[in-house]
């Protein structure tokens, strides 16, 4: 299990733990990270949880540099920390909690992202912050509208402002959409041939998954979103709901959602199985769950496959996958 010379825990805010040279701390700024590189002996493992913004130019830095570095889900950590029953929470026992998952597990290890691949999430970042503003906006207005005497200025300057986020969004579309044709523009026209799969999901999906080359079956793609039902039961009284596991990418999760109402009326295999769920007197909610389920199933197959949508093609790939 310990074929590395030496493993170091991260916290990200600066603390660092290694399982021989113990507490050390560095700045989070290309300082701290180059000081940090002088202290890493040769054949070092450098493990950190995903924190958002937080790890991803540390990461980016080490792999780079040649370190191996491997990017943990902080719930595993988290787990970890509560099944030792630890009484101190403080960021160097969080770092010192790391380093030992580290050592104990098999830890996948770190690829960095392309430059495509790296301006192409900071894009989705900031077109879902434009969105949300978009729709504030438009609640605004709305409501601006609705009163008996609305102020003009206000109204003036709301619409404005969404004309400016409309115009900022569309540019941001299009720019993600030049950046995915020139990386994977083979995969993108495969995505788009699945019916309901909306353009903005299939550029995400290829984004985060590198065109679904990180992954071999299609189970475990749906394990990374998240979108697989986990059982609840013990002996013969406790029997739970099943529920998805939410344990994955939530971005991916919520676009196939929105996706599946399209795709039950125009993705055949989605309507048959979104008819079949609500015909056992399931809710609609977990019907477009498992229709969201089964997008994701036919868009492996397809990119696996190299053929575009054919109903009877996917089902047969499907079937095998």
């Amino acid at each position: 299990m310990n074929k590395y010379k030496e493993i170091f825990g991260v916290d990200i805010s600066k603390d660092v733990y290694g399982s021989k040279s113990g507490h050390n701390q560095f700045k989070n700024d290309a300082s701290g990270f180059m000081s940090f590189l002088k202290n890493l002996p040769k054949e070092s493992l450098v493990v950190m949880e995903a924190t958002g913004y937080y790890h991803y130019r540390l990461a980016q830095f080490l792999f780079k540099q040649g370190v191996l570095v491997s990017v943990v889900n902080p719930l595993s950590v988290k787990r970890f920390i509560q099944m030792k029953l630890a009484k101190v929470k403080t960021d160097k026992s969080d770092a010192k909690a790391i380093c030992e998952y580290g050592q104990i597990n098999e830890v996948p290890l770190y690829t960095a992202l392309t430059d495509v691949q790296s301006e192409c999430l900071q894009l989705f970042r900031l077109l879902d912050s434009y969105l949300k503003k978009r729709t504030m906006t438009k609640n605004k207005l709305h409501g601006e509208a609705v009163l008996d005497i609305p102020s003009k200025h206000v109204y003036r300057s709301l619409t404005r402002n969404k004309k400016h986020l409309d115009t900022e969004i569309a540019s941001i579309e299009t720019k993600l959409l030049s950046l995915v044709k020139q990386d994977q523009q083979v995969q993108l026209t495969l995505l788009k041939s699945i019916p309901g799969l909306g353009i903005k999901t299939a550029l995400f999906l290829i984004v985060i998954t590198d065109g679904i080359t990180k992954f071999e079956t299609a189970s475990q793609l749906c394990r990374y979103v998240g979108i697989t039902p986990t059982i609840r039961q013990s002996g013969s009284s406790v029997r739970g709901r099943s529920r998805i596991s939410k344990i994955g990418n939530k971005k991916l999760r919520n676009l196939l959602f929105l996706c599946s109402f399209s795709a039950c009326k125009h993705n055949k295999a989605c309507r048959e199985i979104y008819e079949r769920i609500v015909n056992k007197s399931k809710s609609k909610k977990l019907a477009l769950i498992a229709v969201s389920n089964k997008l994701l199933k036919q868009a492996f197959a397809i990119a696996k496959s190299g053929h575009p949508y054919d109903e009877a093609f996917v089902s047969m790939l499907m079937a095998k996958w």
